[in-house]
C-alpha cells in the first residue's frame, strides 16, 4: 500500500500512520498546523512517523499542496484532515469548517478524478445523525445534524458520495463515534476528565451526566479505517462504534476506578450542538469489512491515563 494520509499530525491519523508503516506501507502525511490545539502536541504525534524511512511529511492545506505530485503513485487516500469541535463551530468561526472540512474536501476529490487509487477513506462522525433518529443508530436513518459541525462533516460526507457516483472515485465514509485513547485532542471530555483526575483537580461536567455516548477505542477506529481501505464497498456509509454506549456519569465512575481518585464534579449547562444520546449500529461495518471492535472502555482509559501519566513526568 502507498497511503496518503491527511491531517497526518492529528490523534487518530498519527496512529494510522504507525500502523500502516509497521504493516510495510508506504506514507506520505499532510497536515497543515490548524490552531484549534497546540502544534508541540501534533509534533510529538508525528516523532516515530518522521523518523521512519517509509514516511514523508507535507506541510501545507489541502488547497495550497501539489495534490498531482502527493498523488501521482498513491494506491489509497485516508482523508482525516478536518477542523474539529462541535462547541466551536457556531457564529463567525463557521467559516473556518467550511474551509477546513469542506471546500479541502472537494479540492482532495477533484485532484483524485482519473486516478487509479483503489480507495479513498473518509472520517465522517456520528455527529451527522442529530438527536431525531432511533437506536441504534443505522446508516440508513435520515440525517439531520444539531451542530455546524455536523453539518460541515455532513456535507464533505455527500461530496465523496456524488464524485463516486458521478466521477466513479472510489470513496467510503467512517462515521466514528467518539474516537478516545492516547493521544486524544486536549479538548474532548476522556483527556480533561482524566487529566483532572491525575491533578486533583474538579471536572466540568456539561448536562446532567445522563446523556449517553458509544466509545470507540483509537485502535479499533484504525483497524476499522485500515479496512475500509481494504475492503470497504465504494460509494457506502460505515457506522464505527466501540459497543461501549455509557451515560456520562457511568464513565466518571469508572475514571474513579481507573486512576484511584473519585473525580471532583462540577455540573454545567449542556452545550449547544452536543447531542443527546449516539449509540452505533456497526452490523454493516461487521458484514462488509470484518470489524469488530476489541478493547472495552475500562481498558481504552486505562490506556490513555497511563499515557497522559507519561506526558506529565
Amino acid at each position: 500500500m502507498n497511503a496518503l494520509i491527511t491531517g497526518a499530525a492529528g490523534f487518530i491519523g498519527s496512529t494510522l500512520g504507525e500502523t500502516l508503516l509497521r504493516s510495510g506501507a508506504d506514507v506520505i502525511g499532510i497536515d497543515c498546523f490548524t490552531d484549534y490545539y497546540p502544534r508541540p502536541m501534533k509534533e510529538r504525534n508525528l516523532a516515530a512517523l518522521k523518523a521512519h524511512p517509509s514516511f514523508r511529511f507535507v506541510e501545507s492545506r489541502i488547497q495550497d499542496a501539489d495534490l498531482a505530485g502527493l498523488l501521482a503513485d498513491r494506491t489509497h487516500v485516508f482523508h482525516l484532515a478536518a477542523q474539529a469541535g462541535v462547541r466551536k463551530s457556531w457564529g463567525s468561526d463557521f467559516n473556518v469548517y467550511t474551509t477546513n472540512n469542506i471546500e479541502a474536501t472537494q479540492v482532495l476529490l477533484e485532484a483524485c478524478v482519473n486516478r487509479p487509487i483503489e480507495r479513498l477513506v473518509y472520517a465522517s462522525s456520528s455527529s451527522v445523525y442529530g438527536d431525531n433518529v432511533s437506536m441504534p443508530m443505522r446508516e440508513d436513518a435520515l440525517p439531520q445534524p444539531v451542530s455546524p459541525y455536523g453539518v460541515s462533516k455532513l456535507a464533505a460526507e455527500q461530496l465523496c458520495y456524488l464524485y463516486f457516483v458521478n466521477y466513479k472515485v472510489p470513496t467510503v465514509s467512517l462515521r466514528y463515534f467518539t474516537v478516545y485513547g492516547p493521544r486524544q485532542r486536549p479538548d474532548m471530555g476522556f483527556h480533561k476528565f482524566l487529566k483532572a483526575a491525575l491533578r486533583g483537580e474538579p471536572i466540568s461536567l456539561y448536562g446532567d451526566g445522563h446523556q449517553t455516548r458509544d466509545f470507540t477505542f483509537v485502535n479499533d477506529a484504525v483497524a476499522a479505517t485500515i479496512g475500509a481501505a481494504t475492503r470497504g464497498v465504494p460509494g457506502r456509509v460505515y457506522n464505527i462504534g466501540g459497543g461501549s454506549r455509557v451515560s456520562m456519569l457511568e464513565v466518571l465512575e469508572m475514571i474513579g476506578r481507573v486512576t484511584g481518585h473519585p473525580p471532583i464534579v462540577h455540573q454545567d449547562p449542556a452545550q449547544k450542538g452536543d447531542m443527546r444520546h449516539t449509540f452505533a449500529d456497526t452490523s454493516l461495518a461487521r458484514t462488509d469489512m470484518g470489524f469488530a471492535p476489541k478493547v472495552t472502555l475500562e481498558q481504552g482509559l486505562a490506556a490513555e491515563y497511563a499515557w497522559l501519566k507519561e506526558l506529565s513526568q
